[in-house]
């Protein structure tokens, strides 16, 4: 891999005024991440703090319909309920090390900018949160939640008013404010060195999961299966299995209503490749090369790019990458919860999904791991607009 890029993709394509704080982050990446002491704060956050290691949890009732045995990996069990706090915590403590007094960032579905917000307090830092003004409606519970820990949220209204303006008007505000913030980029995505970077604190979701795996088990798994938006859970906890050929590794993309032709957040699937937010990676483009609307009935899905790495994954062949649609998604939302007592948020329910809608293509007796990268109350107001499902 070339600095900053796996395979053809990735890079840092962005404008001169940002190359400094890049430069400066790089540096971090390169000698403070790795320093013993810094590693020592981290793990102990992650331990006392976040509630790690999170457990990987049998599905007895869904395993005897499906015939193999379905574990998943709890990240809604962390603290603030999702894989993100991983990331934030250890670009929040970064930023600390570097002498950064506030964070700023970007969210979807609401749980990276609660995130940030939970680690500005913790380590008594100033926080601001750039949100689509789609999504500051959409999840208004996360924007609650952010305000009570004393962030200022920016509702965006250029665009499609989603994930990707949020990005667009965060990286703006970096340039101003450079000296003094650090950008908490809430996933795997973005100029050299985020992906790297965010792939480095995520990492700790596949170790965790391997070794679990195989001491639950005796074995590696046949899949391991995570949703993918801006691709942050999938790539910490397929970074466990990459090496190992065996396993296979699929990312789950959101389909949108699932119709030919309709506006979805499935870059992989169905998009090529091209420039977006600093990187080189797969988008949803026309034939001019202008970024097309998404859709996604998850806010945290609805993007339409990915991250680099999962763009090279899937040039290679080493992943997988599927679709799933609003409706299915819906469908296994009610189905885990009916059948475990276990609510996902509609990010991770698309991967459970994908799983539920297989089965036949599982072998029979295989153990199989979703990431569940989230828990879903943060989705209720969503879900109870299709009341007949839950009758």
């Amino acid at each position: 891999m070339s600095k900053g890029y796996f395979g053809e993709f990735g890079g840092q394509f962005v404008a001169e005024l940002l190359i400094p704080p890049l430069k400066e982050l790089e540096d971090a990446l390169e000698n403070i991440v790795p320093s013993e002491a810094f590693q020592k704060e981290f793990s102990d956050y992650l331990k006392n703090y976040v509630g790690r290691e999170s457990p990987l949890t049998h599905c007895p009732t869904l395993s005897t319909d499906l015939g193999f045995n379905l574990y998943l990996k709890r990240e809604d069990l962390n603290h603030t309920g999702s894989h993100k706090i991983n990331n934030v915590l250890g670009q929040a403590l970064l930023a600390k090390h570097m002498g950064k007094k506030a964070l700023l960032t970007e969210t979807g579905a609401g749980m990276n900018g609660v995130a940030t917000a939970t680690a500005a307090r913790a380590l008594d830092m100033d926080c601001i949160v750039f949100m689509g003004a789609v999504d500051v409606e959409r999840q208004s519970h996360n924007v609650r939640r952010m305000k009570l820990l004393g962030a200022t949220v920016v509702p965006v209204e250029a665009g499609s008013k989603t994930l990707k303006d949020a990005i667009n008007e965060a990286l703006r505000f970096w340039i101003k404010k450079q000296a003094t913030h650090h950008y908490c980029f809430g996933t795997a995505a973005g100029p050299h060195p985020f992906p790297t970077l965010v792939r480095e604190f995520q990492s700790v979701v596949g170790k965790e999961a391997r070794k679990q795996i195989i001491e639950r088990t005796g074995a590696l798994p046949h899949s391991v299966i995570a949703c993918v938006g801006g691709g942050s859970n999938a790539i910490g906890i397929f970074s466990g299995f990459v090496d190992d050929c065996s396993v296979n590794l699929i990312g789950v993309e959101a389909a949108g209503t699932g119709e030919e032709g309709c506006t979805n957040s499935a870059p992989l699937c169905l998009g090529t490749a091209g420039i977006l937010h600093g990187q080189k990676t797969m988008l949803l483009q026309d034939a001019d090369g202008q970024i097309m609307p998404s859709h996604s009935i998850a806010g945290g899905l609805d993007y339409p790019g990915v991250g680099p790495e999962h763009a090279h994954l899937h040039h290679c062949g080493r992943a997988e990458y599927v679709k799933v649609n609003d409706m299915q998604t819906l469908h296994a939302f009610k189905a885990l919860t009916r059948a475990e007592g276990i609510m996902p948020a509609l990010e991770s329910s698309h991967a459970v999904a994908y799983v539920l809608e297989n089965k036949d293509k599982f072998p029979k007796g295989c153990n199989v791991i979703v990431n569940l990268s989230g828990r879903g109350d943060k989705d209720m107001d969503i879900v109870e607009q299709y009341t007949e499902l839950f009758d």
